[in-house]
């Protein structure tokens, strides 16, 4: 099978159970550090799927390979080449398909409840739950790209997760979280943790509140969502 790319946009957001999860399925895949200077890919169909990480930045951002990625991700999309995206990658390839991303109804940091919608189309894209608890970090918000399903909201921002064509997903909220990786955001962005927690904007303290439960639980619903993507990797 020909690998997998996956699009890094900042050092401190790596695919972390993403990789893990292909690496025990024995899925061959590429890092593309756009955040060390790495050529964009010019042609999606050089490998089996497109994923995508999370990023501080904006997809608003004047950052040079916004469009470039934008054209691929379009050029993915028509050649049948899935692709996945976590936060700002979900954001990205919303914004390639022609759905604004701004800034969102409430910033969301901490581990909060998404539910999944009621079709059994969206359920088995998350192993048949109806709802979890996802971890989130962010302040744009995508809008739902034309023809794409929603499979995921949450009471703060109504666009949490939605498909393309059932081959594509876009995911506002972060499943491929580890324990070494909410240490790294806790630690690199402490300022923008509150001192007490609220419904939306949870405290340091919180967000590392049980975690090994909350990241096997977290990991279980990550590993439907990457198998039911890879049913459609091109060999």
């Amino acid at each position: 099978m020909l690998p997998i790319a996956i699009l890094r946009f900042s050092r401190t957001e790596g695919p972390a159970y993403f990789a893990d999860w292909l690496a025990a399925q024995r899925l061959d895949w590429q890092l593309v550090a756009l955040d060390e200077g790495a050529a964009m890919p010019a042609d999606p169909r050089a490998f089996a799927g497109i994923g995508m990480m999370g990023g501080p930045m904006s997809v608003n951002d004047a950052l040079p390979w916004i469009e470039p990625a934008c054209a691929l991700l379009r050029d993915a999309v028509a050649a049948r080449v899935p692709v996945i995206g976590h936060c700002l990658g979900g954001q990205l390839l919303a914004r390639a398909l022609g759905a604004a991303v701004t800034r969102a109804p409430q910033a969301e940091i901490g581990w909060i409840d998404v539910d999944v919608d009621a079709s059994a189309a969206a359920r088995e894209w998350f192993g048949g739950t109806t709802r979890f608890t996802a971890f989130q970090w962010h302040y744009d918000a995508f809008a739902l790209p034309p023809g794409a399903a929603r499979v995921l909201t949450n009471a703060f921002n109504v666009n949490q997760a939605y498909t393309v064509d059932d081959l594509h997903i876009g995911l506002q909220c972060h499943v491929e979280m580890t324990a070494d990786l909410v240490d790294v955001w806790c630690r690199s962005a402490q300022d923008e943790l509150p001192a007490q927690s609220s419904a939306a904007l949870q405290s340091e303290a919180d967000l590392r509140s049980m975690l090994p439960a909350r990241i096997d639980a977290l990991h279980r619903v990550a590993s439907a969502i990457y198998a039911r993507w890879a049913k459609g990797l091109r060999a």
